[in-house]
């Protein structure tokens, strides 16, 4: 990959001219700006009233990393790391197990699409609730896996639509798509329907009180479980897909990671076996996982590439490191794009087109966080959820919900792809900014029970 060398540049997207800051040690004095100069909040007030329309309310940011830092982060987690391993675990050993004859059947399917269904599913279950069971405990998971099946069908029709929803350049025919998937959700996630629910999380329940505590129209609320549904599901689900990808292309990093995952369920003396207990994993489990949390650190730095934007709300003067000041306009936008200058620059991280599963670990096995750039130390060296007030609230879940799901791959799967020579998928740099990234096209993987 070409490294892009300027360290500041300025360009025009839909209107506003947006300058770019490309220096990873320069960063700080933009993610730490007070916010009566670049502002976040301005720009992504415009934005979720174009895709998801919901009008914000004064505080949603404040009352949001509230509950988020109650429910999706520390002890909140404990909670809903159980109810995800629960919602896995009905999806991914469903219909997996052997032939009439005996023998370990193999399915086929393409990896992402298996990867972004399970997890979306899951997640979706885990936040808006289950389907209650009525005395038929197996019949209401049955529904539950149909109905998340329908539901990830119609997200991936959005999703598709997405980017260009952002930019506002969808064709007529398609942003009357886009309008009618936007509806049904909102119907779909109505507070009527989701109350009919079981197991709903703390974080959907508590944040649509505060909602109804702040006044906020019953329509608003209905349009904000949908910007929740989306700030939860647009990333993780293709974030699993790279992942596994790397694991399985990387024998190495696979050895790696399945070692440390076959230690810990010795020591809890557990086993995937047939006819034995599911796996319990628990948020304390996940702690204890160094190697995995470096490949996931790792996948995340070659596939995330969200950009920062903040408004320019008055004339602003902005230091490089180098010394060097720059001025932005009033009604401007400030824009970091740390996937090019600091994720994938050589000189923060050698070899960065390679996929290097220790890159995050010191050789005591403890945690690296120590990276130079022209001999300084990079403060914002990996940035997959954002910064400052920006910071993906939900990051903390993200990590858990990527952990378990390749947890409970490599303990109850062999899997492998049906061309073990193909090279990882290029990504489909439409929707660069955005997140997570996808790639071009999917990949056929094969995959069996272990027992």
């Amino acid at each position: 990959m070409a490294y892009l060398l300027s360290v500041l540049f300025t360009v025009q997207i839909a209107g506003y001219d947006f300058t770019f800051r490309m220096d990873p040690l320069s960063y700080g004095v933009v993610v730490k700006q007070s916010r009566s100069k670049p502002d976040f909040e301005k720009f992504a007030i415009e934005l979720v009233a174009r895709v998801f329309g919901y009008h914000a309310q004064d505080n949603d940011h404040k009352l949001l990393a509230a509950v988020s830092n109650k429910h999706l982060m520390g002890d909140g987690l404990v909670n809903l790391t159980q109810a995800m391993m629960e919602n896995l675990q009905n999806l991914m050993l469903y219909n997996v197990g052997k032939t009439e004859n005996g023998v370990r059947e193999w399915k086929q399917e393409g990896l992402f699409n298996f990867c972004y269904n399970i997890v979306f599913r899951a997640d979706y279950l885990s936040l808006f609730g289950t389907e209650p069971a009525k005395g038929d405990q197996e019949k209401a998971k049955q529904y539950d896996r149909d109905h998340s099946d329908q539901i990830f069908d119609e997200f991936r029709k959005y999703d598709r639509l997405f980017p260009r929803l952002a930019y506002a350049v969808l064709p007529p025919k398609e942003k009357t798509e886009a309008e009618r998937l936007k509806r049904m959700f909102w119907d779909l996630l109505s507070m009527v329907k989701i109350s009919n629910k079981e197991n709903i999380s703390g974080w959907v329940s508590e944040r649509q009180q505060q909602m109804v505590e702040q006044g906020v129209e019953v329509s608003m609320q209905n349009r904000y479980m949908f910007l929740l549904l989306w700030a939860s599901q647009g990333n993780t689900g293709p974030s699993a897909f790279w992942l596994l990808l790397y694991l399985i292309r990387y024998p190495d990093a696979m050895r790696a990671v399945l070692g440390q995952i076959d230690k810990i369920l010795k020591e809890t003396g557990q086993e995937a076996k047939a006819g034995g207990p599911p796996i319990n994993l628990t948020r304390d489990m996940l702690l204890k996982t160094p190697v995995l949390d470096s490949a996931v650190d790792e996948s995340l730095r070659l596939t995330a590439a969200p950009v920062l934007i903040r408004a320019v709300l008055e004339d602003t003067t902005l230091r490089m490191a180098d010394g060097r000041e720059y001025t932005v306009r009033k009604g401007d936008r400030v824009a970091l794009f740390p996937y090019l200058s600091a994720q994938m620059n050589p000189e923060v991280h050698p070899q960065p087109d390679t996929f290097r599963y220790n890159r995050f670990l010191n050789p005591d096995g403890t945690r690296k966080t120590y990276f130079y750039k022209g001999g300084q130390k990079v403060k914002y060296y990996n940035m997959p959820w954002g910064a400052g007030v920006s910071m993906c609230p939900g990051r903390f879940f993200a990590v858990n919900e990527l952990k378990q799901f390749v947890f409970l791959m490599l303990s109850y799967f062999e899997f492998d792809l049906v061309n073990p020579d193909e090279e990882i998928p290029p990504i489909n740099s439409s929707r660069w900014g955005f997140g997570t990234m996808q790639p071009t096209h999917d990949v056929q993987f094969k995959y069996h029970l272990r027992f």
